[in-house]
C-alpha cells in the first residue's frame, strides 16, 4: 500500500490540508475531535511523513556524514561509535562513506553529503581536498577533522587527533631500549598527518639514540592490510633480517601478522612486532612478542560528539583543537 499524503488525510474527512497540516506537526489550533479523527485518519491510511520535505522547510536534515579511509578498520568503528552515542540522543543520525584512502573518492563523498544536505561533517582525511573543504565550510557546515589533521592556519577546522609523534617516539625508544638497532619501519600514507607524525616520532628516538636511519629497513605500507603483509615479505627476504618490525597502524600490523602465521609464528621466537595501534589477536598471539601504542578510539569519538553537539545546538565559534596522548601497553 502506498504512503498516503496529506491531500489524501483532508480528502477524506473533507476538510483542509492546512487543518491537517497543523496536527501532524503539532502546530496551530485544532479541536481534540478534529485531531483525532486526523491521527487515526493518517494511520489507517499509512501516512508517513516526507522527511526531504520537512529537512527542506526546517533547513536542517538531523543527519552529520562521516568518511573515513578504511571503513572495515575497527578504529574508525569505535570512533563512528562514540560519536554516535553522543549524538544520537540529541536526535542526530550518522551517514557514512569510505573513502579508501583515496583523495578521488574522498572528494566524491563530500560532494554527495554536502547534496544530501548533512548539518555536519566529520572527516579522517586521505589529504588533497583542502580546497573543496574550505567551499563546504564557508557555506555554513561545520566540518571536524578526526584523527588525521590538514593545513588549518587558513581552514580553522574543529580537530580531535592523537599527539602520534609522542606515541611514535616512546614506541621507538622502546624497542631500542630492548636492545634493538635492525629496525624494519613499516609507513603509512606520508602525505597525511598520522603518517609524517609517527615517521617523525620515530626518526626523533633514532637520532636521539645514536642510529642511522636505513631506508633498506623502511617500507610503504600505505595503511592497509595489504601493506602490511608486502612489508613482511620484504623484510623476511632481506639478506640482514630485521629483529623488530616498526608498524604504524594496527591494519598493517594485522597483515604482517597474518604473512607471519602462513610462514609458522614458532620461526619467529626473536623477534618483536611493535604495533602503532591494538589488534585483537595480539591477546591470542605469544610468538612474535607483540608491544603496541593503547589509542583511544571510543573517547575520541565521544569527544567528536560534543564538539558537533556545541556547534549545532550552541552555536560555538571559536575553533576547539583536542589531543589525546595515547599510552605504551604493557608487553605481553
Amino acid at each position: 500500500m502506498n504512503n498516503a499524503t496529506i491531500k489524501d488525510i483532508a480528502k477524506e474527512l473533507n476538510i483542509s490540508t492546512a487543518t491537517v497540516s497543523r496536527v501532524l506537526n503539532n502546530s496551530g489550533y485544532a479541536s481534540d475531535e478534529v485531531k483525532k479523527k486526523v491521527l487515526e485518519t493518517a494511520k489507517r491510511l499509512n501516512y508517513r511523513p516526507n522527511a526531504i520535505a520537512r529537512s527542506l522547510k526546517k533547513h536542517q536534515t538531523n543527519t552529520i556524514g562521516i568518511i573515513v579511509p578504511d571503513i572495515s578498520n575497527p578504529f574508525f568503528m569505535k570512533v563512528s561509535r562514540g560519536i554516535e552515542d553522543i549524538v544520537h540522543k540529541n536526535g542526530y543520525h550518522l551517514i557514512f562513506a569510505s573513502a579508501d584512502e583515496n583523495p578521488k573518492k574522498e572528494r566524491e563523498m563530500l560532494q554527495v553529503l554536502y547534496e544530501k544536505r548533512v548539518d555536519a561533517l566529520v572527516l579522517a582525511t586521505s589529504g588533497e581536498n583542502e580546497d573543496y573543504i574550505k567551499k563546504i565550510k564557508s557555506a555554513g557546515i561545520p566540518i571536524i577533522l578526526v584523527d588525521r589533521k590538514i593545513n588549518n592556519e587558513t581552514l580553522g577546522l574543529d580537530y580531535v587527533v592523537e599527539d602520534n609523534i609522542q606515541g611514535a617516539y616512546e614506541l621507538t625508544r622502546y624497542i631500542i631500549k630492548h636492545g634493538h638497532t635492525r629496525i624494519g619501519v613499516v609507513n603509512g600514507s606520508l602525505t597525511v598527518s598520522t603518517g609524517w607524525e609517527r615517521f617523525e616520532g620515530c626518526k626523533m628516538a633514532l637520532k636521539e639514540n645514536g642510529i642511522d636511519l636505513n631506508s633498506a629497513y623502511t617500507f610503504n605500507g600505505d595503511f592497509t592490510k595489504e601493506g602490511g603483509f608486502k612489508a613482511a615479505d620484504y623484510f623476511l627476504n632481506l639478506p640482514e633480517v630485521p629483529t623488530s618490525i616498526l608498524s604504524f597502524n594496527n591494519t598493517m600490523t594485522f597483515g604482517i601478522l597474518l604473512r607471519l602465521s602462513q610462514n609458522g609464528m614458532s620461526n619467529y621466537k626473536n623477534l618483536i612486532i611493535a604495533s602503532y595501534g591494538e589488534n585483537e589477536a595480539d591477546q591470542l598471539i605469544k610468538i612474535p612478542k607483540i608491544i603496541s601504542i593503547k589509542q583511544s578510539p571510543y573517547e575520541m569519538g565521544l569527544r567528536t560528539g560534543e564538539i558537533l553537539l556545541k556547534r549545532l545546538l550552541n552555536n560555538v565559534e571559536a575553533p576547539i583543537f583536542e589531543t589525546i596522548t595515547p599510552a605504551l601497553n604493557s608487553p605481553v
